[in-house]
């Protein structure tokens, strides 16, 4: 048995990155990786422009003591703009986005100004080039907007529209195949018998993989037959990049998953020292990674979450997304007595004098609510130990994945 660390190094030293790119554009770009740095074309800003609702003006123009009067000769909304050069004793009257005219390197706030017809009366204090926000201010021509790998935000994608770009190269989105095995698993749908379970496996993970952003290959769920199984894992290693089965990685006498892998593939088959989720295989099947995970509910949608979901996202090209560690006080009790890392399902919650956690309940791997009500893991170390009210805790949001 190794411990998790080690488990999550080893799955990522052999993963390699798709290669091939496709262009997109913006509006189908949630969640597509990047292939290349996109550079700016042009200034963001493209001009400079009033930050504010009120008047531009010429700041030599102003009273150094005193008031300034000053004569409105246009309205200027944005989208619109001037070209004739504004002179002394002039002003604009000029709305927030619309480009500076010609002549004018001040924007005085309107609710400063005291206005009568065509007439304006502006106070002292005022400074060269307030309220204007210059042109290339947020991204300038020619720099780098965003990094070869990037997995692209709403907000990256709005970035890009503002830049003008109609399409980007992204890397192609890997498939992953899915199956579910066992003699006991029913599709939802299909009246349960005794002994019997529904595949909630398939479900917790087909959605996991469509939010990571890969294309998913279901294949179904394969029962205990070393026929069918086979049969499964070469279309899994023919059509897709990766391959992700739940069950039949353990060492019970129908855990058929791990017999064939080490006939018909290369297999490595590690008891990781984690909780939930010890049994796991990983291994290579054809050109398609092999990524074995518990039969479990809770136990194989954990191993996904802290082990297989890194390693896919490298499969993407995507850069790391490494998921930090908060430090908060646990309420509650809990007695761990084994040695392995444990990814205990909490909650955590915000009050006004700062986050607090607790436990779920009841942690039994297949106690699903356990993980429908968390947002969060206690991140435990790979050691026995004991917490009460008040210790500090490291928390795993959940929830950032």
């Amino acid at each position: 048995m190794i411990s998790f660390q080690q488990a999550q190094k080893e799955v990522l030293a052999r993963v390699k990155p798709v290669t091939e790119c496709e262009g997109v554009s913006p509006i189908h770009g949630l969640g597509r990786v990047l292939s290349h740095p996109v550079t700016a074309p042009a200034n963001v800003p493209n001009h400079d422009n009033s930050a504010m609702d009120g008047y531009a003006l010429g700041f030599d123009t102003l009273q150094k003591v005193g008031t300034t009067s000053l004569t409105v000769i246009a309205d200027l909304p944005a989208g619109d703009r001037i070209t004739d050069p504004v002179q002394a004793g002039e002003a604009i009257r000029i709305m927030t986005g619309a480009p500076i005219p010609p002549g004018c390197d001040c924007v005085v706030m309107q609710e400063v100004v005291e206005r009568e017809g065509e007439k304006i009366t502006i106070p002292s204090g005022q400074n060269q080039y307030q309220h204007i926000r210059k042109a290339g201010e947020d991204i300038q021509e020619g720099s780098e907007v965003l990094p070869a790998g990037r997995r692209l935000k709403p907000a990256d994608l709005g970035l890009l529209t503002s830049l003008g770009i109609a399409e980007m190269s992204v890397l192609r989105r890997p498939v992953v195949a899915l199956l579910s095995s066992g003699n006991e698993v029913i599709e939802a749908g299909t009246p349960i018998q005794p002994g019997q379970v529904y595949d909630s496996n398939r479900t917790t993970l087909h959605t996991a993989l469509i939010a990571l952003g890969v294309d998913v290959l279901d294949l179904g769920v394969v029962k205990d037959n070393r026929a069918m199984i086979e049969r499964a894992l070469h279309r899994g290693g023919e059509e897709a990049d990766a391959i992700i089965s739940t069950g039949g990685v353990s060492v019970g006498d129908y855990d058929l998953i791990k017999e064939v892998l080490q006939e018909r593939g290369d297999i490595h088959f590690w008891k990781v020292a984690m909780k939930p989720g010890k049994p796991q295989a990983y291994g290579q099947i054809n050109n398609a990674l092999f990524f074995g995970l518990p039969g479990n509910p809770v136990s194989g949608l954990t191993v996904f979450l802290t082990i297989v979901r890194p390693a896919l996202l490298r499969l993407m090209g995507a850069q790391d997304e490494p998921v930090p560690l908060m430090t908060m006080p646990f309420r509650g009790s809990l007695h761990k007595k084994h040695p392995r890392m444990d990814f205990v399902r909490a909650i955590v919650h915000y009050d006004p004098d700062g986050p607090w956690v607790e436990t779920t309940g009841a942690q039994g791997s297949g106690i699903l609510t356990s993980l429908s009500k968390a947002n969060a893991f206690l991140v435990l170390p790979e050691k026995p130990l004991t917490l009460k009210d008040g210790d500090l805790v490291n928390v795993q949001r959940i929830d950032y994945f």
